[in-house]
């Protein structure tokens, strides 16, 4: 059933008349789910049935760090704009509050599988508050040799001493942002970075042991062309990159108003944002980079690479992952979590985070217990997203169904994406092509139940990106 995993085939017709607004699938079903009636009692149910034989799965833990101290034009995360880094040592007091309000649940030190520091931007913090974290967060938990223990850096904030302090603290993976190193561009969306520190800070984290460094880029910025981005593009690569992450920039200033800055008629059109990927997708695997997936790239000796080729790929609420199965703490404010078939998403005000653990109470401010069926099209929305196939006969046995009988309304819309040569379909399962990969999230889309009942409802849809 598989393709050729390293195949590349963008049919530009195809994406030009297929691509539509959709998520990103970080879970099924999708964030915007998630309701206030899941509170923490459910919470803390979730965390108890962990201890329960075999439901004891791996552990991951994210902490979201909110702070900047400049601002982004282009970003739409969940930030705290200030240059006074005294206000994280309040933060990182309530971090050390949370864990321990949490504690009491996992009954026990357990093994961290994976551990991630975004945000905002984790190296607002400076070594003496980092080194804090990393207190608290080994006050209930234990790092083990074979982690996965990554942190999103800038590279204007950080030092060589700091990225040699961060991996003393255990960090052994690192994403760094760079977006654009066209300067036109980085004027337009307030961020100037330099080629010269980037390559500084990802030289010093080869030299300080990091196993694996991604970059992320992207395309569709004010004053963006194909031949910029060319330059761009070629000015990473020379960076020797282990991951490139190739984001489509999605222009809404009426939801963030920092994007309000930027002016809509110095955007690329349409056609010169096809232009920048398709050039991009075919150079990236000309140069011997793996497309893992939608906007992920990789080197054929990566870790990403390799689980792709093995079928061992995942994907959380980070991205494609090797560790998607594991059970995910969240902690900080607006932070999502994972346990078994619950999610669970933080307070995203940072004061009402705050009160909440003030009053000794986890600071959930909604989520999702997941029914029957949402298990089963989360399982098949990832397997397709991540192994580009699926065959019926045991995820038939698996559920107790039978497939085509269990997605009878899903049906005519498969037939239609094998017509269009995004699938194939026979009578062991189907199989995405080399044109339906990326397109994936159209595919997986035709499973979302939820998305149907609102399309049928002609509900408005939540915010969403395009799909290519």
């Amino acid at each position: 059933m598989h393709i050729p995993q390293r195949q590349v085939d963008f049919d530009r017709h195809l994406v030009e008349t297929l691509a539509k607004n959709g998520p990103r699938y970080t879970s099924y079903p999708t964030a915007d789910r998630f309701h206030t009636g899941f509170d923490a009692k459910q919470y803390q149910n979730a965390l108890q049935q962990r201890n329960v034989g075999a439901l004891n799965r791996p552990l991951s833990l994210y902490v979201h760090v909110p702070f900047c101290n400049t601002i982004c034009y282009y970003c739409g995360c969940n930030k705290i704009i200030t240059k006074d880094t005294a206000r994280a040592d309040e933060y990182i007091a309530y971090l050390g509050r949370e864990l321990d309000l949490i504690a009491p649940y996992l009954q026990g030190q357990h093994q961290l599988a994976q551990l991630h520091f975004g945000g905002g931007t984790p190296t607002f913090l400076n070594d003496e508050q980092l080194a804090q974290v990393f207190a608290h967060i080994k006050r209930h938990f234990q790092f083990s040799p074979r982690g996965e223990y990554s942190i999103e850096i800038d590279p204007r904030k950080v030092s060589t001493d700091t990225v040699y302090r961060l991996r003393e603290l255990g960090f052994n993976r690192m994403s760094v942002g760079i977006q654009d190193f066209d300067p036109k561009v980085q004027a337009a969306v307030n961020r100037i970075q330099s080629i010269e520190e980037t390559a500084a800070v990802m030289a010093a984290a080869r030299d300080a042991g990091f196993q694996s460094i991604s970059v992320d880029v992207i395309y569709g910025l004010p004053h963006q062309s194909l031949a910029s981005m060319q330059t761009t593009l070629e000015q990473v690569l020379a960076l020797n990159p282990d991951r490139l992450a190739l984001y489509h920039y999605a222009h809404m200033p009426h939801l963030f108003k920092p994007q309000r800055r930027i002016a809509s008629e110095d955007l690329p059109s349409s056609t010169e944002k096809l232009d920048i990927l398709q050039w991009a997708v075919e150079w990236l695997t000309e140069q011997g980079y793996v497309f893992i997936g939608m906007d992920h790239f990789a080197k054929p000796d990566d870790e990403l690479a390799q689980a792709l080729e093995q079928g061992r790929l995942q994907r959380n609420f980070q991205g494609y992952s090797t560790h998607g199965d594991c059970d995910l703490i969240g902690i900080g404010v607006s932070s999502i979590g994972k346990v078994g078939v619950s999610y669970v998403q933080n307070e995203k005000d940072l004061p009402e985070y705050y009160a909440r653990i003030d009053r000794g109470e986890l600071p959930v401010m909604r989520g999702l217990l997941l029914k029957q069926d949402d298990l089963l099209r989360r399982n098949l929305i990832q397997t397709l997203m991540c192994q580009f196939s699926l065959l019926f006969a045991p995820f038939e046995e698996q559920y107790g169904i039978q497939f085509k009988e269990y997605f009878g309304r899903e049906w005519p819309e498969l037939l239609l994406q094998q017509q269009q040569g995004l699938l194939e379909i026979n009578k062991h399962g189907l199989n995405v092509t080399a044109k339906g990969r990326f397109l994936i999230r159209n595919i997986a889309m035709v499973f979302d139940q939820y998305l149907r009942q609102r399309q049928a409802e002609t509900s408005p849809l939540p915010r969403y990106s395009q799909t290519v």
